[in-house]
């Protein structure tokens, strides 16, 4: 088996996607055709990436105004941001997201958010959009304690969900209609009532509303975010090619997500401080054999590439936020007819939810004729899950294409497109995924320009 060290160093040291898979190992390069994944590329189409980094602040306030106005129109004077995605959403503040309490207060009339925020990251709020807002020391507080600036305070665990009320109080948001961005359980309301004089409202499907609908300048960050992707995948399918059965599926993964960091951080401005190089996912993952037949396999990925198995390539890739899935399964030779089956319904299926998935259908009408069609296929017992999830920021993201969700599709709505079939008992599994984008007409829009062929991924190793 190859060191994994050199294999690493020399993917470090490529300079293209071939030259850096013949790089790995001079003796097997020379005995095999050089692979050209990139070459059967999808052509371009109407969408052009971004070059910018990350989505720039002025976008983040023109998201909280539509915000604003939103909420102004259903009577709310402020809202009060919780989660950490819509936190970054609307003020564009990449933070980690642990127990400690991050806030942000958003006024209907106003322009900028009151932050409550721990000490741990002042240096990330008070660089950014900030023009208000409260500090306090860390989770378990005490309150007045201060040790970064010499004030050391032991005393009983302050309440600060209180003290965070407290501060809207100060700034007259008393007796105001007020809402959060998640419905607050019974005592948390309380405390609500009891130092705001009333209860909060509701407001989270007013800032799913709007981080549903892609807007172009998103749209065009990922598809920055998919080209690099793309690359990647093509590096990975070279790197199969030419030494597959001299790999394990960790060395795979490993080395396309060393490719996939080098090729996106050289384009990327990263100079160690705050707001910069913000939002990237490079998370490249391979399974080939028994794990392919599990949606979601739970064991360490360390197995052998062998010739007769199914393979698996996946992951997400995000720059500034913005991006999402990218898998492909491949069905490496002797193939039996059970696995091309596997591989053809899946395939065809994915086609279908592009065409089906148009502005103006509900979800589950997207998803009904998607799984009618894998049950006139025979294939139900493979059938583990709907089809599709909205990708977003975080990932999986409302709504879904699932036959129990009615949502109508919007112009900018994305997904995963993922009508997979798993056979465990084989240890054959076929999911592809990608990203499809609902345009203003017609069908919806791929993300990625990986094809969905058979030249593409039935292999010969």
């Amino acid at each position: 088996m190859m060191n994994r060290r050199a294999l690493l160093s020399n993917v470090a040291a490529a300079g293209a996607v071939i030259s850096g898979a013949a790089a790995l190992h001079p003796a097997l390069a020379a005995s095999v055709a050089k692979p050209d994944s990139a070459s059967l590329m999808l052509p371009p189409d109407h969408l052009t990436a971004s070059t910018t980094d990350r989505l720039p602040l002025t976008w983040h306030k023109a998201r909280t105004k539509i915000l604003q106005a939103r909420l102004a129109a259903a009577g709310i004077d402020g809202i009060l941001l919780t989660d950490q995605w819509n936190i970054i959403y609307f003020t564009g503040l990449f933070h980690t997201n642990t127990e400690r309490m991050m806030h942000a207060f958003i006024p209907t009339v106003g322009d900028h958010p009151v932050w409550f925020y721990p000490a741990l990251d002042r240096d990330l709020v008070r660089t950014w959009w900030f023009e208000d807002g409260d500090m306090y020391f860390d989770w378990l507080n005490v309150e007045g304690a201060a040790p970064q600036e010499g004030k050391v305070v032991k005393g009983p665990t302050q309440d600060l969900w209180r003290w965070a009320l407290t501060g809207l109080k100060k700034r007259g948001f008393a007796g105001k209609t007020l809402a959060a961005d998640k419905e607050l359980v019974p005592s948390a309301q309380a405390t609500v009532v009891d130092v705001l004089g009333k209860p909060m409202a509701a407001a989270a499907s007013d800032c799913m509303f709007l981080r549903e609908r892609k807007t172009p300048e998103e749209l065009a960050l990922t598809r920055r975010a998919y080209a690099y992707f793309d690359r990647i995948h093509a590096f990975a399918r070279d790197l199969l090619l030419t030494h597959g059965t001299d790999l394990t599926d960790f060395d795979v993964a490993s080395a396309a997500t060393k490719f996939g960091t080098d090729l996106i951080m050289a384009d990327i401005k990263h100079d160690g401080r705050p707001h910069t190089a913000v939002g990237i996912q490079v998370d490249i993952e391979c399974r080939v054999g028994q794990a392919t037949g599990y949606p979601h396999p739970n064991q360490f990925l360390y197995n052998k590439i062998e010739r007769g198995k199914a393979l698996q390539i996946a992951g997400g890739v995000q720059i500034g936020g913005c991006g999402g899935e990218l898998y492909r399964p491949y069905m490496i030779a002797p193939r039996t007819a059970h696995m091309e089956k596997l591989w053809t319904v899946t395939r065809d299926c994915c086609l279908m939810q592009m065409d089906l998935s148009r502005k103006g259908t509900e979800c589950a009408d997207v998803a009904f004729p998607i799984h009618s069609y894998q049950v006139k296929q025979g294939v139900q017992k493979y059938v583990y899950h709907r089809p599709a999830h909205g990708e977003g920021m975080e990932g999986h993201q409302p709504p879904y294409l699932a036959l129990g969700d009615h949502t109508v599709l919007d112009t900018g709505m994305c997904f995963s497109v993922e009508p997979g079939l798993f056979d465990p008992e084989t240890g054959t599994g076929s999911n592809f995924s990608d990203m499809f984008v609902v345009e203003p007409a017609g069908p919806s829009l791929q993300m990625s320009r990986l094809p969905w062929s058979e030249e593409w991924a039935w292999i010969k190793i």
